[in-house]
């Protein structure tokens, strides 16, 4: 993404770095162990990974300007999704992405998969997060560098056509942008996630591993 683009459409935000820290606390921290190495793909400023512990942290995404925004301790890899060369074969046990893959083709997508295939380890899974079109239908398109549209439906359809497992799908994982009106206040965001209803909802988590 051009510096343009993160003035504009993803400037920083300190509510984003808030909701993340609550993402980590009752959620993501239940799923990644210390002794992990963890890779972050379209890291930007470094919201998830920065909170993350675990033994190893690695954050990749093509805008040079991440480098500034990662804690001591996580390493910064400035390129492509699928340029994973200088990370080992088997050696990331959780791989994350948010927001990402609407910003890519298919094509591309697939690239990315293949690249994780190779360094996730025997236990790696991938977890994405990303804009629901069923339900975000309308504000999906005001992003002008989203390429392709992806719902709970399509997109676990084409990881199982790309040869990964889908093990957990939530179609409405989480409100669309930290931009709305909504609060941000840790206390409300881990009420939300603790809901067994979310019509606010419109982004999804899906987790996935790939089948070898």
């Amino acid at each position: 993404m051009s510096a343009g683009y993160h003035a504009t459409r993803l400037a920083e935000d300190a509510r984003r770095s808030t909701v993340w820290r609550t993402l980590w606390q009752h959620h993501f921290r239940h799923r990644i162990a210390p002794s992990d190495c963890v890779l972050d793909l379209g890291a930007g400023y470094g919201d998830f990974i920065n909170n993350v512990t675990a033994a190893r942290r690695i954050a990749v995404d093509l805008w040079p300007d991440m480098t500034q925004h990662l804690d001591p301790g996580v390493e910064a890899l400035v390129g492509s999704a699928d340029a994973l060369d200088s990370i080992a074969d088997g050696t990331v046990d959780y791989a994350f992405s948010s927001n990402l893959f609407e910003h890519l083709t298919q094509e591309s997508v697939a690239k990315v998969l293949v690249s994780l295939n190779r360094v996730l380890s025997d236990r790696g899974q991938l977890t994405l997060l990303q804009p629901n079109y069923r339900y975000a239908y309308r504000e999906y398109w005001d992003d002008y560098t989203h390429v392709t549209a992806w719902s709970h439906e399509s997109l676990p359809d084409f990881l199982q056509a790309h040869g990964w497992e889908v093990t957990d799908v939530r179609p409405r994982f989480l409100p669309l942008s930290v931009k709305s009106r909504l609060p941000t206040w840790p206390i409300l965001i881990a009420a939300y996630l603790k809901a067994p209803v979310k019509p606010l909802g419109k982004q999804m988590l899906i987790t996935a591993r790939p089948i070898r």
